[in-house]
């Protein structure tokens, strides 16, 4: 397997806004980006899922909770639980979430305003398929954009997710939305489910920003797959 035959889907749902971004994300990776629609069970036989930012179906009820029953999203479950690679990304966080693929809930940040800007993070886990890339406390610049970013679980859960090394990013210096210790990403036991509310696609090449860290979040499922 080389990294061009890895074919990773990009979820489209009514309201994703950084769809053709995380699309260009696993092509400047080196990867075969192939657009899933959220009306269609069929994964077209892609090797890892992109749920990507937005407002899928405008968010109503809460972030994510309608975008969950979407027919492509079963298909997503039940691949996941097999061990295909899932990234949700701010708004596919929020998704992953309230699938119960990811533990925790994402609500309005604490200050009630919309935030955008460039964040530094610190890497606390590299035992994921989207972090493999990284080093443990390294620190990197990531763009958040979010007004529902605010990771909140209860203690038992945020215990077990830091004591089970589940936590896979955390804010550096200023914490942009409130999120329970500094969480700004977390994954499921095995690895293979990862959930982001940075956007690692918005920082891929510096033409556009002052980091590339946001590549290596893509180049490292990649790899993942292309050695596994």
């Amino acid at each position: 397997m080389t990294l061009t035959s890895i074919r990773v889907g990009v979820v489209t749902f009514p309201g994703s806004l950084d769809d053709d971004d995380a699309a260009r994300a696993v092509r400047m990776a080196g990867g075969t980006a192939v657009s899933l629609w959220h009306g269609d069970a069929d994964l077209r036989g892609v090797d890892a899922v992109v749920l990507p930012g937005g407002f899928s179906y405008g968010d109503y009820l809460r972030c994510g909770a309608i975008a969950r029953f979407a027919p492509v999203m079963s298909v997503v479950i039940e691949r996941a639980a097999s061990g295909m690679p899932v990234l949700g990304i701010c708004n596919g966080f929020q998704i992953l979430c309230e699938s119960g693929l990811l533990p925790g809930v994402l609500t309005r940040n604490d200050h009630r305003l919309f935030i955008c800007r460039d964040q530094s993070l610190i890497v606390e886990s590299t035992e994921s398929s989207f972090t493999r890339d990284f080093s443990v406390g390294e620190r990197i610049v990531i763009p958040v954009k979010n007004g529902e970013g605010c990771y909140v679980a209860d203690d038992r859960v945020l215990d077990e997710l830091e004591g089970e090394g589940r936590v896979v990013v955390r804010y550096a210096d200023v914490n942009p939305n409130g999120s329970r210790r500094d969480i700004a990403g977390v994954r499921n036991a095995p690895g293979n489910v990862v959930g982001l509310m940075p956007h690692p696609e918005h920082a891929i090449e510096s033409l556009t920003g002052a980091s590339t860290d946001g590549l290596r979040f893509f180049t490292s499922a990649l790899h993942g797959l292309v050695n596994a």
